[in-house]
């Protein structure tokens, strides 16, 4: 049985989802599924989760149903995370006592992630002013004209502040989870979690939250064989052209389908892909960087440090410091 990564990674496991009355029981499932269920390499969670109530219960949430909660804000004392799910209704103040609660773990140094409308209670607290943020494209000029100190990112799918991450709509909570696992475990926990709910194992926070057009079974289906291929060998060099042969399409309809399908155009879809091929191999390997930068098909080590500085902020080495196992680091 592989060692609990608690043994070897020094921070606080604690991660405590908040309920409240008008649950949003999609955000609040997310959350569960997400860093409440087994490893299935460990065969036990990767944190330690409980969930407290935000007021007194019985707790109503959506769908009719009722949540029966034993604990309360004083969870949140002892939190190294906390996870808001989308709050109730934007024109309903947060209680007092929620925000005391929150800005007391923020100022110990707990982390606070939302999903979706829960980066209203977070932008009550005042933590956010300054600071990057996004919620539901639908909310996100609600969020600005209420709070005009956020730096509102209307259309990404998560946002990462370090000890503060929001996320969007629904799905896009999902993303957020995940990257806090990766961040938190590697690639491979993250590739694991993502596996069990069957979903992609990582997207960019900075991808589209929607696409204007409805995807159709043709154009998914045509290019998932591309899709899987490029994915497969970030190193290939192909250029639109070939893309379009290989997808049997002219230039014109593919760059076409491939936005409706990704949200993005060709270039930067395998930028990202190529982004996140890096990483893993920095997390999980001592290979030189020019090595990396010619298996990830940027060619070389300063192609691979340019495109880390421009999206990432930071260089593949202070990324291979920071995230890299444990046992590599030795």
């Amino acid at each position: 049985m592989p060692k609990h990564p608690s043994d070897a990674i020094p921070f606080n496991r604690r991660l405590v989802i908040l309920a409240y009355d008008q649950l949003c029981t999609f955000e609040f499932g997310t959350a569960i599924e997400a860093f409440g269920r087994n490893d299935p390499q460990l065969e036990s969670p990767l944190y330690d989760v409980s969930v407290a109530a935000a007021e007194p219960g019985p707790l109503r949430a959506f769908g009719g149903v009722q949540i029966c909660v034993e604990g309360g804000l004083e969870l949140l004392e002892q939190a190294g995370t906390i996870v808001i799910p989308g709050w109730r209704d934007l024109a309903q103040e947060v209680p007092c006592d929620l925000l005391d609660a929150l800005k007391a773990a923020s100022q110990r140094g707990c982390r606070i992630v939302t999903i979706c409308a829960g980066t209203f209670v977070l932008a009550a607290t005042g933590l956010l002013a300054g600071r990057r943020a996004t919620t539901h494209w639908h909310h996100h000029q609600a969020l600005a004209q209420a709070y005009p100190d956020v730096q509102v990112e209307p259309s990404v799918l998560y946002v990462d502040e370090g000890n503060l991450l929001t996320s969007a709509g629904c799905a896009s909570g999902l993303d957020a989870c995940l990257h806090l696992i990766r961040r938190d475990f590697g690639p491979e926990a993250a590739n694991r979690a993502a596996r069990r709910m069957v979903t992609p194992p990582h997207r960019l926070g900075c991808q589209a939250q929607y696409i204007e057009q409805a995807v159709t079974v043709r154009s998914a289906s045509s290019l998932a064989p591309l899709l899987d291929k490029l994915r497969a060998s970030p190193d290939n060099g192909l250029d639109i052209e070939s893309m379009a042969r290989s997808a049997h399409m002219s230039r014109r309809t593919f760059l076409r389908r491939f936005h409706d399908a990704t949200g993005t155009t060709p270039s930067n879809w395998l930028l990202g892909v190529r982004l996140e091929r890096a990483k893993a191999l920095l997390e999980t390997s001592t290979l030189p960087m020019p090595l990396i930068a010619e298996q990830c098909g940027f060619g070389t080590a300063a192609t691979l440090r340019h495109h880390f500085r421009k999206n990432l902020n930071s260089s593949p080495s202070c990324y291979r410091k920071q995230f890299a196992r444990a046992e590599l680091a030795l």
